[in-house]
């Protein structure tokens, strides 16, 4: 007996340095009352940390290897607080007022599901979506929700003191709880900071990007600052991004995709590193000054379906949430909601 106990210690012995070297998550560090703090970085680090929690913590390491996902946009099963994963994402588009801005009208009743709702969430990319979601929930000033992230990257750049971001080259500035990392999709062309900044300038629509929120940064291995980012539609999920940072904070040795990079494959396992993107932009969260000086985000629009449940009011200072009368078009009894009026022809 004694001789399994000393085997146990000398085998947890050796695995401490493992254990104690791994960064912490700093979702589980912030305070409890982190969603009403005067500041907006903790109000945005505390509504992602909150869906990354529902969505049971993935997390992408710094070596860009993805853990278990275990909950998928189009699973039925539930998240971590009962919902299904689906219904969530629809939470985001009406959460966040875009959800008739892309005619989506069939998903106005998560709780009555629709086959084309389902079709809408798993074919329609919802990162920003869930960008906007956080942000309104956070009650950010200034703040436009937006379906796709180019058009909140692009006002950040033409308006600065109207949006509540600034833009910044993500390899030389400090990197803070609230910013935005943000890179340029696809494979054909590689863009950085310098070549982001002419699209900027001009009216390219359909650049597709993806940002990332920085939610906190702790000490991981070797004494290493690590930057934690969580964004949504990531693998299908809402997920945890782990990236190395100098002592001052700024991004080192940052994974950038090449020109000519191949596909992900036995043969070329670096490109297989999911932290390996056009990282082009950082959008800085603007001071606390500046952002008092901004208009409060706008509500979500009127429409015949309600603000979801588990969607809370917006910080002090956010606008008031509009909760229209609910009804139903294919109605279940056990809801015991009233049948939507019938439109008149040509409304």
């Amino acid at each position: 007996m004694h001789l399994r106990i000393a085997l146990f210690v000398l085998a947890w012995l050796c695995l401490w340095p493992a254990v104690a070297a791994a960064a912490p998550d700093p979702c589980q560090l912030l305070p409890a009352d982190a969603a009403r703090s005067p500041e907006a970085g903790p109000r945005i680090a505390a509504a992602a940390c909150a869906e990354h929690r529902a969505w049971y913590r993935p997390f992408i390491d710094t070596d860009g290897r993805i853990g278990p996902v275990p909950v998928r946009e189009a699973a039925r099963s539930q998240l971590a607080d009962g919902q299904p994963a689906w219904q969530r994402v629809v939470e985001y588009w009406r959460g966040s007022g875009l959800l008739w801005q892309v005619g989506a009208g069939d998903c106005a009743y998560a709780a009555t599901p629709l086959p084309s709702c389902r079709t809408f969430v798993l074919d329609t990319p919802w990162s920003a979506a869930f960008v906007s979601w956080v942000m309104r929930r956070a009650g950010v000033p200034g703040f436009h929700p937006a379906a796709n992230h180019l058009q909140y990257v692009r006002r950040a750049y033409r308006e600065p003191f109207q949006s509540p971001y600034r833009v910044a080259n993500p390899l030389a500035t400090q990197v803070r709880t609230g910013d935005m990392l943000c890179f340029v999709r696809g494979a054909a062309r590689v863009y950085g900071f310098g070549e982001l900044a002419a699209v900027l300038s001009n009216g390219e629509p359909g650049l597709g990007m993806h940002c990332d929120i920085v939610v906190g940064i702790t000490i991981g291995p070797d004494r290493r600052r690590i930057a934690h980012l969580v964004g949504g539609n990531v693998h299908d999920t809402v997920a945890m991004r782990r990236l190395a940072l100098t002592p001052g904070d700024r991004f080192q040795d940052l994974p950038m995709r090449q020109p000519g990079d191949p596909d992900c494959s036995p043969e070329s396992v670096y490109a297989c590193d999911l932290n390996r993107q056009d990282w082009s932009v950082l959008l800085q969260l603007r001071p606390a000054a500046d952002l008092a000086a901004l208009a409060p985000p706008p509500p979500v629009p009127p429409g015949p379906g309600a603000t979801p449940a588990g969607v809370p009011a917006p910080a002090p200072g956010g606008a008031p949430e509009v909760t229209p009368q609910r009804c139903c078009n294919h109605c279940d009894p056990e809801v015991g909601l009233p049948r939507c009026p019938v439109r008149p022809a040509g409304h």
